[in-house]
């Protein structure tokens, strides 16, 4: 679960941790099997990984950043939980040569897709990596976000080219080589051979509402959280969110839930 010591950072993880350890406890009763093996590809720091170490699941962490992988080291011993977190130096392109195939319950790639040079070869490896009942939680920047937020800047010609662009870039600035709409996300799952079971849009307003509100307007945050979760899963904000969550299931998962060729 989100860190209740950080509650702005809930505002970020709240709706993905939702629907991830939805997708967790259905693959515990459906295996039998209180810990999954887990590989999160770019898990950086350990925010995914350290709680769901706490869960009870092992996992993997694949990260290009030794820093990134100290601090991750770091984090986990703090929680009591570094018997069941590994960090590799690797990345999606090269995954194999660092995790191994159809070894996971669930992979998560978060903040990959945006920085790989082909995307969909980034979901057809963490594809491969799941076991033939798995769950693939694959989170990335979504272009209607960044549109609107330039706007809002008053960055209207940077806006109008993120629009225009075919990789959803403001220009040659900007710092995200790949933005996407929910429509191409789950097309990248589709073609990889999973099902989707469900779209989320995250952070949908957390960026656009003043910090200082958030932070000194009592009962402001919870609200701000209650509106982000009945937000998410309508169709209509997708195309505004800063983040897109999508959920896809190897076919025999999804059928197992009743879910195949559904989007929530």
């Amino acid at each position: 679960m989100p860190d209740p010591m950080r509650p702005r950072a809930a505002l970020r993880t709240a709706v993905v941790w939702e629907v991830l350890q939805d997708a967790l406890e259905r693959r515990v009763k459906a295996t039998g099997r209180q810990a999954l093996d887990v590989l999160d590809t770019g898990g950086g720091s350990g925010n995914f990984a350290v709680p769901l170490a706490r869960l009870g699941h092992r996992v993997t962490v694949v990260d290009p950043s030794p820093n990134a992988l100290f601090a991750l080291e770091r984090r986990a011993a703090e929680a009591g939980v570094a018997d069941r977190v590994q960090g590799v130096q690797g990345d999606a392109h090269g995954l194999f040569d660092v995790a191994e195939r159809g070894a996971y319950d669930v992979v998560l790639c978060h903040g990959v897709l945006e920085y790989v040079d082909d995307p969909a070869e980034g979901v057809r490896n963490a594809v491969a990596a799941l076991r033939p009942d798995g769950v693939l939680s694959l989170l990335a920047a979504g272009l209607g976000g960044a549109v609107l937020a330039r706007a809002l800047a008053g960055h209207f010609t940077e806006a109008r080219q993120a629009l225009d662009d075919p990789n959803g870039r403001w220009g040659a600035g900007d710092p995200v080589p790949h933005r996407f709409t929910a429509d191409r996300l789950t097309a990248l799952v589709e073609g990889a051979g999973l099902t989707v079971g469900a779209v989320h849009g995250v952070r949908v307003f957390a960026d656009l509402v003043p910090g200082v509100l958030v932070d000194t307007e009592p009962g402001a945050l919870d609200a701000l959280l209650k509106l982000e979760a009945a937000a998410a899963e309508l169709p209509a904000f997708h195309s505004v969110a800063t983040q897109l969550h999508v959920l896809g299931e190897t076919r025999g998962t999804a059928e197992a839930r009743g879910t195949a060729g559904t989007h929530r």
